[in-house]
């Protein structure tokens, strides 16, 4: 299970183990979270095929012990223009994830039309350019290498990422498949400082409370549509943690009374689909069986308030 452990500050450790935090980057739906997910061994972060789905940074520790490594991964909003002011907020939050670090994962994916021409992007550029003051070594993580069934064509693309920008090293993977994921942490390892960070057990430094809320807003998120997914806001009000069954009581905030009356669904029954997946996700994570209480509630135009969107995704997120 995903819980919080007590990280510790240990001093008489092996002498040739590694350790450091490194953040996950890139722009919207280049699949970070699901790469978080994948070298952590277990979902943290929710991944949907909608952009703009991470809202705050959320750290997942990956450790082996032969050899001695521990990567505190810190999974990143994805870096965009921003058109309104949660827009704003989540690149916010993705550079406060830079902060010192020891290596920047700069994830990109293979481009759907891939070509002898294709390199990085305009939006890839503006990420480069946001990195250019981090000092920490950058390597790029092309994803999705499992949609070119010919891996000769990747070669141009490569080339081009080497050509036009300073990366320690590049790394074709898959996410979803684990394809060189081990190739990804050795380059990683390689660049990390000696030492221990947290206890072996360590997982993530996020709460049931903000794990819970999580999965809430990706059950909305995958069975909602147009506007509704980026106008979702999730607050949990109570956890109850027993030793077999956890109790969650949370608020489901909408912009709009429209949206509202969506996620209800005729006689409840949308809202009650919301709960059951987000249920059957939270037993497994939290190791336990688990009620799941659910409310909506409408606060008018919150994605234009700066006090709301800081309230509704920054407290949120502890």
């Amino acid at each position: 299970m995903a819980k919080a452990k007590r990280e510790t500050a240990q001093n008489g450790t092996a002498r040739d183990a590694r350790a450091g935090r490194v953040a996950l980057v890139g722009r919207p739906n280049v699949g970070k979270s699901t790469l978080l997910n994948a070298l952590v061994g277990q979902k943290l972060a929710i991944a949907t095929a909608k952009p703009q789905t991470t809202r705050s940074c959320i750290l997942g520790v990956y450790s082996s012990k032969k050899p001695p490594v521990q990567i505190a991964f810190v999974d990143t909003p994805g870096m965009h223009r921003p058109e309104n002011i949660l827009g704003r907020s989540l690149v916010e939050e993705a550079k406060a994830g830079l902060a010192n670090v020891d290596v920047v994962v700069l994830v990109t994916d293979v481009p759907r039309a891939l070509s002898p021409a294709s390199g990085p992007s305009p939006a890839e550029d503006d990420v480069l350019r946001a990195l250019e003051d981090v000092p920490a070594p950058v390597v790029l993580a092309l994803n999705k290498v499992d949609t070119v069934r010919d891996k000769t064509k990747l070669l141009p693309l490569l080339a081009r990422w080497n050509q036009q920008h300073e990366l320690a090293a590049i790394v074709p993977i898959s996410a979803t498949r684990g394809t060189n994921l081990d190739a990804l942490v050795r380059e990683i390892t390689e660049r990390l400082p000696l030492g221990v960070l947290y206890d072996d057990d360590f997982v993530t430094d996020r709460p049931m409370r903000f794990l819970a809320a999580e999965l809430v807003r990706e059950a909305v998120i995958e069975r909602t549509r147009q506007e509704v997914p980026h106008a979702v806001a999730v607050v949990v009000e109570e956890v109850e943690e027993g030793a077999r069954l956890v109790r969650v009581r949370a608020t489901i905030v909408v912009d709009r009374p429209g949206h509202k009356g969506m996620i209800i669904g005729k006689g409840g029954a949308m809202l009650k689909e919301i709960g059951t997946a987000a249920r059957l996700e939270m037993e497994v994570l939290f190791e336990r069986k688990v009620f799941l209480e659910l409310h909506v509630r409408v606060e008018p135009a919150w994605t234009k308030d700066p006090e709301k969107v800081r309230r509704l995704t920054r407290e949120t997120a502890t």
